[in-house]
């Protein structure tokens, strides 16, 4: 199929896109088009007008004190590259280079997935794992929305029309950080059947003192695991015995099909192993 007949504007800042979207009730915006063009093809979305932003300006990354901004335009593949993002945010820099395959990923943006609120995403989970939000603006002004309320379901989420993501904030890793983001799928590129994300915070005593976890492909949204992993978790052991419990304890509490719900119990127990193990605390990586 082809799509259905759109116009077309390229806009030069953000003022001008809100204008265009606020000019036009069927018109959506478009930076990577790495979603939004499939679901056209096949005449699920029928735009009327799309409004590009990719020369708005809103690409850049930057650690300020404890928060990390992502530009919405930001491409994948940089957020799996870039030096900064290793350091201060490494599960985003994972789950980057997990979302399909090299040619998506250099055209792919950070905010377009985020808007696009697909349920098997990575950094939808990503984000709610990290505790983070986003900046968006309108005509009205700006406005930050936290994870835990963005998404509504699926592809849906509590941006207004005429608003535009402008930023991604996340959390600055902690010197004992830990993070690792497990997803399953059919082969290599495809969409993940499940996956985790998980990051945690060590203190120097090896305690585990701050979690953020979340699943997806589980529900129409990302789900919240965090105090459900905490519970299972403790505070300063990933032992074998430990990761079977939240293992059990994620299987009983998702549910849904036995084998899915197995899946997300091993995925997290997974996570888990590897966070503790990335959380350079000598002596408590996990067994």
């Amino acid at each position: 199929m082809k799509p259905a007949p759109f116009d077309y504007v390229r806009c030069a800042n953000v003022a001008e896109a809100i204008a265009a979207l606020a000019g036009e009730e069927g018109a959506k915006v478009i930076a990577g088009g790495q979603s939004l063009v499939p679901l056209m093809a096949m005449r699920l979305a029928r735009p009327t007008l799309l409004v590009d932003v990719n020369d708005v300006g809103l690409d850049g990354i930057t650690v300020e004190g404890d928060v990390v901004r992502v530009g919405a335009c930001t491409r994948h593949r940089r957020l799996e590259r870039d030096p900064v993002i290793a350091r201060a945010a490494p599960l985003l820099r994972e789950a980057a280079g997990l979302i399909g395959y090299p040619a998506i990923r250099t055209r792919g943006t950070i905010g377009g997935s985020l808007a696009h609120a697909d349920p098997v995403a990575e950094l939808p989970t990503v984000l709610l794992a990290a505790g983070g939000s986003v900046v968006v603006r309108s005509a009205a002004g700006t406005r930050v929305i936290e994870a835990a309320d963005l998404f509504t379901g699926f592809l849906g989420t509590t941006l207004e029309h005429e608003e535009i993501i402008e930023d991604v904030l996340l959390p600055v890793a902690g010197p004992r950080h830990g993070s690792s983001f497990c997803e399953w799928s059919p082969r290599e590129g495809d969409f993940a059947t499940a996956g985790v994300a998980l990051a945690i915070e060590r203190d120097d005593d090896g305690r585990c003192r701050a979690l953020g976890a979340a699943a997806c492909g589980i529900a129409s949204v990302p789900l919240d695991c965090s105090t459900l992993m905490a519970s299972a978790l403790g505070e300063t052991s990933a032992s074998g015995a430990v990761l079977r419990q939240i293992a059990r304890v994620m299987r009983a509490e998702l549910g849904g099909d036995t084998d899915r719900a197995d899946l997300v119990g091993l995925l997290a127990a997974r996570a888990v192993h590897r966070a503790f193990a990335r959380s350079d605390v000598p002596g408590e990586a996990a067994a």
